[in-house]
This record gives C-alpha cells, structure tokens and sequence, in this order.
C-alpha cells in the first residue's frame, strides 16, 4: 500500500461519531503509606490530567488518523461539560454536543499510583427524552456529510434512537459501525460491522466450546442482525472477522499489554478511518488490530496517531 496516497486519502475523509460522551480524569500520585482509618493506601495526588472518554475517544483515535470528525452527544451545563468541549476544540474535532441542564455530565475518575490504577470512581446520569429527541434531529441534519458513522455504545442512555438512527443511515447508503453494549443486540440490526469483546459477546449469544461452535453462534447472530460482519475483540487472542461463509484470524501484535482502558474505542476508530478511505475490510481490521496492539502498551485511556500506525512510511 501507498501510505502517502493512504494518508491523502484519509484528510478527504468525514466520519461521524454518535455516543456516550464522557470526561476521563485522572489523579496521579504516589502512595506511601497505608490508612489508619481503613486498609487502604493513602495516595497524595500531585496532578491531575483530562482526556476524552467514550465516544470522545473514539472521536479522538480518528482524528489522529487526519479524518475530519463530527461528534454528536450530550453533555451537562457543568464544568466538566465546559472541559469536554476544550478537549475537543483543542485536537480539532466538530462538536455537536447538546447541553442537558438536568444532566451531570459522565466522569470517570481513575486514581493512579507507581502507575498502578487503584480505584476508578463513577458519576453518571442519564440524558432527558426532550434532548434525546434534539439529537434524533440533529443526526439527520449531520448524515448527509459522512462517509461513515461510528456508533459508540457505553449504556449510559444515549443512543436511545439508534435503531432509527441506523435505518436512516442505510437509507443514505452509509457504512455502519457499532460498539455495542449491553445483552439486547437486536437494536444494532442492520448495521455494517459490530465490534464486540468475548465478555460482550457471550452475554448474547452463550459460551462456546470450540471455535467452530463460536463461528456457527456468530454467523447465526450475524444473519439474524443482518450485519454485513461481527469483528470479535479477543485481548492477548487478537481479532476475529466472521462474514457470511467464512472467518479470519488476527492474532495480537501486542508485545505487551499493559493497561486496556479505551482500547475497544481504538479499534472501531481506526476500522472506521480506513473502511471509511477506501480500504478493505481486511486491510483494516488488520491496521485496527496493529493500533490496539500499540494502544495496550500505553497508560490509561489513550490513542494512536497515524505515525505511530505507519512509522516511517512503512
């Protein structure tokens, strides 16, 4: 492949993701000691760091690909709402996120110490109807200008319209992809490509014994869904592609894997960049799974940008 004409490519290229969006904090520190009150570490933080979560973060690994990105979300009237978008201005991605004034928008604080995650700490909400509406209307005006649209499913509630969302993105003959979530897969139907891990998948379709059991489990989820593929994230086992008549194999290039936080949103952004510029859909589950076996070698919720995915024009 010519990586230059790839590259090009890739700038021309318009993606639209539509999400749970959510702000990643972490506070870093060191732990010394051990509370008296509890047996715990007492960790004294000395920094604290922001980066996109969630949809945002798939947002994020496509546009460090050169692909020009709308989001589209909600987000609160708050002051982690107000960081989100300075995330997004900062590394250049269109934002379309609605402000729900009822809603606290989604964090997820991770306390980290001698590079070790101690403890993540939630705060999430559930987006309003009214505004879950305003999206729906939002969508439609946004579809006409994708190659492509990511779905990305953190079920935090806001992707109450994706069935619709999905019908109306095969009226426009756009490619579909969706990282699902959750055990009721049915509102995915009609989508391109699905890219579940072996955790969310087995809570679908059973346990398998063997691999031929989980081709024939996936092929029958596949045909009953009407998806074109199903992309099964399989950790320290790499990737595997199921498509009607035949499966394929994607072992990991991961050499070590250090911390899988965010990983999932690195596949479906970098499978989505290059199906979306003209690659096959080999070509690019075969880059999707080079960037997660770059991306688990990284701390915390992280990206890999196109140098890193092609270093020195390779």
């Amino acid at each position: 492949m010519n990586i230059n004409k790839l590259k090009k490519r890739l700038s021309s290229t318009r993606i639209l993701v539509v999400g749970d969006v959510m702000l990643d904090r972490y506070w870093f520190g060191s732990a010394d000691r051990i509370s008296p009150e509890a047996p715990v570490p007492v960790v004294r933080v000395d920094k604290t760091e922001y980066r996109l979560g969630g949809a945002g973060n798939v947002a994020l690994n496509i546009a460090k690909q050169g692909v020009r990105v709308n989001l589209l979300s909600v987000r609160g009237d708050d002051q982690e709402g107000r960081e989100l978008e300075s995330l997004l201005e900062l590394n250049h991605i269109e934002s379309h996120l609605l402000i729900d004034k009822q809603l606290s928008t989604t964090i997820k604080t991770r306390v980290i110490a001698q590079r070790q995650q101690l403890v993540r700490i939630d705060f999430e909400s559930t987006p309003t109807h009214e505004v879950l509406n305003q999206t729906l209307k939002r969508y439609v005006d946004l579809l006409s200008d994708a190659d492509a649209i990511v779905f990305s499913d953190y079920g935090k509630g806001g992707l109450q319209h994706i069935t619709q969302m999905i019908r109306e993105a095969n009226k426009a003959d756009k490619c579909v992809l969706v990282d699902p979530k959750g055990v009721d897969f049915e509102k995915y139907c009609g989508a391109s490509y699905i890219t579940p891990n072996k955790s969310e998948l087995r809570n679908v379709v059973g346990s398998w014994e063997s691999e031929e059991e989980l081709a024939q489990k996936v092929n029958t989820l596949r045909v009953n869904l009407g998806l074109t593929g199903v992309l099964l994230t399989r950790s320290e086992e790499g990737m595997s592609l199921f498509r009607e008549g035949h499966s394929l194999n994607f072992p990991t290039s991961a050499r070590e894997i250090y911390d899988v936080s965010g990983a999932g949103d690195t596949v479906i952004g970098v499978l989505a960049a290059m199906l979306a510029s003209g690659c096959d859909i080999e070509e690019s589950v075969a880059f999707a799974n080079r960037a997660a076996g770059i991306v688990v070698g990284k701390l915390g919720t992280a990206t890999v940008n196109f140098d890193e995915l092609f270093p020195e024009g390779e």
